[in-house]
């Protein structure tokens, strides 16, 4: 009896322990959902009237050296709208597009894909905001966003950039110091009332958001100078476009940078965005003779030349493997600096042949082309120049005197820069302090300090060129027109070709004219590099239009370092002077030219006549960097061999051209048609070894 009693006993226990149990997970069960599904409804319930916007960051100033407002945030209401408490099939869709003036179709397809807070337009007029207010929309409300604002509209623009709709910087300044001018977005708090209208649950103040404010090296005034003479440059002589940079040559601080055509950054979203890059700095271009200035510095700086080596250019050619460089006319003998003062091919290419490829790259290198500058600007171009091994003898010549070889403006300012300077390359700057943004009123601008400049050339050889260039703005110089009253100026012209891409020829109707300045030349307070894309008509040299647009400028922006002139152009001599200014040059080749049997093969070395007796003006050498004058070699051109021919370069030249070219070579011809060279066979540079001389050209009245 007892036994059936404490299993009876047994059962109830077990009975009420699997109660226990199912109790134990019902109470789990219903804690789960009260801590769970609960909370998540409550959260969706206050979501319909509490959430959270992000506010965006409101971007630093960035101001010019003065402290002249360049770029700065306002605030500017956009319109948004809740999804879910608007009524997208309704004519609420409608009246809301007919005021934003939009389609209704496009507004009604957004905000289909759309369940959650919405921008429908950013940064509209006032105007239109109070209409949008004045509807009463459910689900549709307004808020003010930061907005960039220029206040000088297109200056400087191309080196300002602009910041995007979602204040990011895009382009200029604006991108390279996007870190810094952008700030920190700040999350905020809301709720919604029964209109759908935001309300912050916390005062939201501008300076939360705000970046750091960055101040730039460009003066606003010397910018306003620059940019007037350019777009007045642009116009008169029919150019696409064209840029002026300005320096300091002792600091490397940008000045002014003027480019055009310019745009607009406060309507950046209508404008093309490939119209708004900066080519000063993203452009390399060919420099044309302006190179000839780097090539004598070189040449002066390793002792390869005297400045009183003279050079016999005859007659104003010379042949290279695969190309006849040319002269605008002939000049008889020169010296380095006739070489520049007339803008000589053919001396400048004899220099280019004593001093060496190898010496030439790396003498190019260490001022500044074929890479960055450094400056951090974005997309900033290398330039383009190949390594000398990559040379051949017709790819030197070229780069003598400036083709073949891409440069920005930029890096050709750096380089002038060195010799008004002390002989040392300097960066570029554009950023010349910062300060922090969140303490605006209190904190301190923080000078961005300058990277150690680097030695190019000695202060001697530097000098030296710079009274050289002098000579370039003379009445018989190139860059007559880009005299000062009052003021020595040193300068160089430069006309470079522009390639025809199609054709794979150099174009006889498209050039890009330069001049590169510094002024005063005896004690230089500017770096001024000028130049003009595509001029049209005759005077579309550097010399006709560029040089009187560095005049312009530097009289202009010399008055705010107190320096106070005036364009001056020097009239060109008679032309009967210049006749009999030649004929003692003549004579006196007679007297020292170095007689050698003539052949093809012998103009390609270069022929140069020393000079016997120092002059007394002569500034003594440097002990291991110049040679004296009675030190130098007579160079006279190496036996040619019997057989070899480089084939010459008739491309774009006329019938009676190559005809004469082709019987100084002992050529035997084949012309087919008429008007220009558009092809030959064998290529250029071909080294022809046998008897068979025969070489066919295509003429072609169209030039293809």
């Amino acid at each position: 009896m007892r036994s059936v009693e404490l299993g009876g006993a047994g059962r109830r226990v077990a009975v009420m322990r699997a109660v226990l149990l199912v109790l134990f997970v019902g109470l789990a069960a219903r804690a789960a959902h009260l801590t769970v599904v609960t909370e998540r409804g409550e959260m969706r319930a206050k979501g319909q009237l509490a959430s959270a916007m992000v506010l965006p960051a409101q971007r630093g100033l960035i101001v010019d050296r003065a402290g002249v407002e360049l770029a700065l945030s306002v605030r500017a209401p956009s319109i948004y709208v809740l999804p879910q408490e608007f009524d997208t099939q309704g004519d609420a869709v409608r009246r809301l597009a007919r005021t934003l003036g939009r389609k209704t179709t496009t507004l009604r397809k957004r905000l289909a894909e759309r369940d959650r807070f919405t921008f429908v337009a950013r940064w509209v007029d006032e105007k239109v905001a109070a209409r949008v207010e004045a509807l009463e929309l459910p689900g549709v409300g307004i808020v003010m966003e930061p907005r960039r604002a220029y206040p000088a509209d297109e200056f400087a623009s191309s080196l300002l950039g602009f910041s995007n709709i979602d204040s990011q910087g895009v382009r200029g300044v604006e991108q390279m110091e996007d870190e810094w001018l952008r700030g920190t977005p700040v999350r905020v708090s809301v709720e919604r009332d029964a209109r759908g209208q935001l309300l912050t649950q916390r005062r939201v103040e501008p300076e939360m958001t705000s970046g750091g404010d960055v101040a730039l090296t460009i003066d606003m005034a010397m910018q306003a100078e620059a940019e007037t003479a350019l777009r007045a440059a642009i116009e008169k002589s029919g150019a696409h476009g064209g840029c002026v940079i300005t320096l300091d040559p002792m600091t490397g601080e940008i000045l002014a940078l003027a480019e055009g055509p310019s745009f607009d950054p406060n309507d950046f979203r209508d404008t093309r965005y490939e119209l708004t890059r900066s080519s000063a700095f993203q452009d390399a271009v060919e420099p044309g003779s302006v190179m000839k200035a780097f090539l004598i510095a070189a040449a002066l700086e390793t002792g390869t030349v005297h400045p009183r080596q003279r050079f016999d250019t005859g007659d104003g050619t010379l042949d290279v493997p695969g190309k006849k460089i040319k002269d605008h006319k002939p000049y008889g003998i020169l010296d380095p600096t006739d070489t520049l003062m007339h803008s000589s091919n053919v001396a400048s290419v004899m220099i280019a042949q004593l001093l060496g490829p190898e010496a030439h790259y790396d003498a190019l290198r260490a001022f500044g082309f074929g890479t960055k500058t450094g400056s951090g600007f974005p997309s900033e171009s290398n330039g383009l120049l190949r390594p000398w091994q990559e040379w051949k003898a017709i790819d030197h010549a070229t780069v003598a005197y400036g083709q073949g070889i891409g440069v920005t403006a930029v890096q050709l300012a750096s380089a002038m820069a060195v010799l008004a300077g002390d002989g040392q390359w300097r960066m570029p700057r554009i950023i010349s302090a910062r300060r922090r943004g969140d303490e605006s009123q209190s904190a301190e601008w923080q000078r961005v300090e300058a990277p150690t400049p680097r030695r190019v050339v000695s202060e001697e050889t530097a000098d030296r060129v710079m009274k050289m260039l002098e000579a370039v703005v003379s009445a018989e110089g190139t860059g007559r027109k880009a005299a000062l009253e009052g003021l020595r100026v040193a300068g160089k012209t430069g006309t470079a070709q522009k390639l025809d891409t199609d054709r794979g020829v150099y174009s006889q109707t498209r050039y890009t004219a330069w001049f590169m300045g510094a002024a005063p030349a005896d004690d230089p307070k500017l770096v001024i590099v000028a130049m003009l894309d595509e001029p049209k008509g005759l005077a579309h040299g550097g010399g006709d239009v560029a040089a009187p647009l560095f005049a312009k400028v530097a009289a202009g922006q010399l008055a705010h370092v107190d320096i106070f002139t005036k364009p001056a152009p020097i009239p060109a001599p008679p032309r009967a002077v210049e006749l009999a200014s030649a004929k003692p040059a003549a004579k006196a080749k007679k007297k020292v030219e170095v007689k050698a049997k003539p052949t093809p093969q012998k103009k390609t070395a270069p022929r140069v006549v020393a000079k016997r007796e120092t002059p007394a003006a002569l500034p003594t050498p440097t002990p291991a960097r110049v040679r004296s004058v009675d030190e130098l070699p007579h160079v006279s051109a190496p036996p040619p061999p019997a057989d070899p021919l480089f084939v010459p370069d008739f491309r774009g030249e006329t019938v009676a051209s190559v005809r004469a070219m082709a019987k100084s070579e002992g050529i035997r011809l084949e012309v087919r048609g008429r008007g220009l060279a558009v092809k030959q066979h064998p290529s250029p540079g071909t080294i022809v070894v046998d008897a068979d001389r025969s070489v066919w050209v295509a003429f072609s009245s169209d030039g293809r």
